[in-house]
């Protein structure tokens, strides 16, 4: 292929993602998946290397790469086959993320992989949400190992038992996500029928060379040495404190090297998670510094070598709580990683943004009828400064991607009102680019609930860079009282919930306009 023809292919695959990813929000039920877009969309070859995805949620699509490889190799692909699985130990991240997987096979060779992912506010969990403050895998609902969903087509009632779902029926959310990954191998088999499996197969080694030439470029650049950052996660709920995320980053003339090793061991609480979700963090933060239109492949990545240590926070063993992991500490893990950046790229890295999800997670279990009503979301804050321009106010950063849960929403589907929604003014750090501003968002409960929060960046602020000041510290607060950043309670009629998220960090010195 020449250049043309390769670009054209990197977006047709692009394109399949994109459409697969319309397909599960418009057939998804939950306000989660349809209105606040928390799923991820990509496709994979033959052995399970990424070779294209859309830009919908870093730390799924991180992580899907990182362990798809492993997930593929462990079983007799047949046509028509679906598998499920939320497991984070055997290849998923968190339990509320369900991955369905489907194989593509034409004339009776299979070509590659359709995925995807999808974050569920109901996978089984005592605690409405479903992100409890645990310390036990098993407390955070159903975990379901690699299943077949689907075998040669047939629907499988041993998979729909495991999901707690009727005889015969799939159900809400997780028939859009078949139904997506439904249109992505027949967009897949459409692409491949029209260029010829030799030509695709080609196509995809030639994408695969050129995404690693464009990252050999990149690492060429950087000033060869060893830099390190350190930053502290809040608490796990569960008695840690000040736990530290450590990184040793080493720049030789052709890789990178992430040493986290140094990072805590396990925490009884949830802020622990697999390697691949630091997978996940690595690769995000190393596609932020590469062109636009670099393909989402593979081999955009192969260049970069991850350490983690064992039975630690970042590469936590069975039945370690993950539910805080997925979202907390990869967030954090950013942070980490653009600190240790910013002493070889000092004008082109930002100062931290927010630094945590901040997650609510709301829903009630009603004890006559045993009706429950769940709701999950991530709030916005502010955006870390850059050399050149001033952090975004409000906006979900890094590792999320998500949107907001418009108003109307919340309040036609749950026992909720919103009774402020604001910009949270000054929690910016200034300095010669100032950063943005977090919010402050108020609900007020219509009935009894129970309530959980999993925030970080309630002790440790969000640190400006190049002399600009750290951005304000986020708080919760139930009926003008303090909250911890991780706990779970009742709450009554007539109570309300204030999130104040963090701001992002300055970037530079104060300068008078």
């Amino acid at each position: 292929m020449n250049a043309v023809e390769l670009k054209l292919f990197a977006s047709r695959i692009a394109a399949i993602c994109d459409e697969m990813g319309v397909v599960l929000r418009r057939a998804a039920f939950s306000p989660n998946i349809k209105d606040r877009l928390d799923f991820s969309c990509a496709l994979f070859a033959q052995d399970g290397q990424l070779i294209g995805q859309a830009a919908h949620i870093p730390v799924h699509l991180g992580s899907m790469a990182f362990a798809m490889g492993d997930l593929v190799r462990q079983r007799a692909w047949r046509p028509a086959d679906m598998l499920v699985v939320n497991d984070p130990y055997l290849g998923g991240t968190h339990l509320p993320d369900v991955t369905v997987i489907a194989p593509v096979f034409v004339r009776d060779v299979i070509v590659g992989f359709v995925a995807n992912r999808a974050h569920h506010a109901n996978i089984g969990c005592e605690t409405p949400g479903s992100m409890p403050v645990s310390q036990h895998l098993e407390e955070e609902g159903i975990v379901i190992p690699p299943t077949l969903l689907f075998s040669s087509g047939q629907l499988q009632q041993s998979c729909l038992d495991l999901l707690q779902m009727p005889v015969g029926a799939l159900e809400g959310d997780l028939a859009a996500q078949v139904g997506a990954n439904q249109l992505g191998v027949r967009r897949f088999c459409e692409l491949v029928g029209e260029l010829s499996s030799a030509s695709f197969n080609a196509g995809m080694r030639e994408l695969d060379v050129y995404a690693d030439r464009i990252m050999a470029k990149l690492i060429g650049a950087l000033t060869p040495g060893n830099y390190s950052f350190e930053d502290f996660l809040d608490d796990d709920g569960f008695g840690s404190s000040a736990i530290p995320l450590c990184l040793s980053l080493t720049v030789e003339a052709q890789s990178v090297e992430l040493d986290f090793t140094g990072s805590s061991d396990m925490v009884p609480g949830n802020l622990n998670c697999p390697e691949s979700v630091v997978a996940a963090a690595v690769y995000y933060c190393f596609r932020c510094l590469l062109p636009e239109e670099s393909p989402s492949c593979s081999g955009l990545f192969r260049r970069l070598k991850i350490i983690t240590k064992p039975r630690s926070i970042l590469n936590a063993e069975r039945p370690a709580a993950v539910a805080a992991g997925n979202v907390e500490t990869s967030t954090r893990l950013v942070d980490v990683i653009f600190g240790a950046l910013a002493q070889i790229l000092p004008e082109q890295i930002p100062a931290a943004s927010q630094g945590t999800m901040n997650n609510i997670a709301l829903g009630r279990i009603d004890p006559t009828s045993g009706v429950r009503w769940d709701y999950y979301e991530t709030v916005a804050g502010g955006l870390g400064a850059g050399p050149r321009v001033d952090g975004l106010s409000c906006a979900q950063s890094h590792m999320t991607n998500t949107l907001n849960t418009p108003v109307e929403v919340l309040e036609m589907s749950y026992p909720l009102r919103v009774t402020r929604y604001s910009e949270r003014q000054g929690s910016g750090g200034a300095g010669k680019s100032c950063g943005g501003n977090g919010v402050i968002k108020e609900y007020e409960f219509l009935e009894p609930a129970q309530l959980t929060l999993l925030t970080e960046r309630r002790r440790f602020a969000p640190w400006g860079l190049a002399g600009g000041e750290d951005g304000a510290k986020g708080e919760n607060l139930l009926n003008g009282h303090s909250l911890p950043g991780k706990c779970s309670l009742s709450v009554e009629a007539g109570d309300r919930l204030e999130i104040r998220t963090p701001g992002g960090g300055g970037w530079g010195l104060y300068e008078p306009r």
